[in-house]
């Protein structure tokens, strides 16, 4: 299985994926979304959108033994957890 073979993964998304060093499917279980987002922007130098951490959340989560849902079924969850962690930080989109 490719990274692209996972529901919600791309191109752009596997490319994203791989500059991370995850380039097996199986490397996402375990994974912190979180992380691996601020961890994005930094080996970018670009700050990325927030809704890239609802479509790691989804992919982590398909990995773990998960349904397939769409990435923005995980945008309420992305939201609540900065809203505690990080208010007034990421909270966009």
């Amino acid at each position: 299985m490719q990274l692209e073979d996972l529901p919600n993964i791309g191109p752009a998304m596997a490319k994203d994926l791989r500059l991370l060093g995850i380039s097996k499917p199986v490397h996402l279980i375990g994974k912190d979304a979180y992380q691996m987002h601020r961890e994005l922007c930094k080996l970018s130098g670009k700050e990325h959108d927030p809704c890239v951490i609802d479509v790691f959340l989804a992919a982590v989560s398909f990995m773990e033994g998960g349904d397939p849902i769409p990435w923005y079924h995980f945008t309420e969850e992305r939201k609540q957890h900065l809203a505690a962690t990080l208010p007034g930080k990421l909270r966009r989109s």
